[in-house]
């Protein structure tokens, strides 16, 4: 799922950025997506290392009585030198305009590259399968880390990033195999 909002979202592109820390409305919605997932029969949580991610991952420990595991795989991407920029400020970037139109090819300038986000998060769901054969687990990360890992289960070109939603506080469920998987449910809203 993608972590609960915090007071910069759709103004500042975070990253990495340290200490961006759930608002009211994220802590409200975190606690509905715990509700939600209490009711699965969950065998494990992980989480992005970002603050915003464990404090999504914290209500769903606290519901399931589960532990919440660090997974690095499911960080946020690098944004390098458009860390903590504005929205606005970015659109006169021409590499910024690049960058959503090829993200295929795109990297953040001194920070990471989409194909490299995709290899990480998709590697870290497979880890995260093997250790939890046939069972379902959690995993709170962010919106485009989110949509590198459905391109990648669907086979689509990560140029499709744009063709679906992550919402905050959204659960999207894949099943995984060896070899392979699906999405059963994409964005589905729990706090709006």
């Amino acid at each position: 799922m993608r972590h609960a909002a915090h007071e910069r979202v759709d103004r500042i592109l975070c990253g990495r950025m340290p200490g961006v820390s759930l608002g009211e409305r994220g802590r409200a919605q975190a606690a509905r997506v715990a509700e939600r997932l209490s009711r699965e029969s969950l065998a494990a949580i992980y989480s992005s290392p970002l603050e915003r991610a464990r404090e999504t991952a914290a209500p769903i420990s606290s519901e399931t009585g589960l532990p919440v595991g660090i997974a690095p795989g499911l960080d946020e991407i690098d944004m390098g030198e458009w860390t903590g920029r504005s929205f606005d400020e970015l659109q006169a970037d021409p590499r910024w305009r690049s960058w959503n139109i090829g993200r295929a090819a795109g990297e953040a300038p001194g920070g990471e590259r989409m194909e490299a986000v995709q290899r990480r998060v998709l590697a870290e769901l497979e880890a995260i399968r093997l250790r939890h054969p046939g069972r379902t687990a959690a995993a709170v990360s962010h919106c485009d880390v989110i949509k590198a890992a459905v391109c990648g289960v669907l086979g689509l070109s990560l140029d499709r990033y744009h063709s679906f939603e992550i919402e905050p506080a959204s659960i999207t469920s894949l099943v995984l195999w060896e070899g392979g998987g699906k999405v059963v449910a994409l964005n589905e809203r729990c706090g709006a």
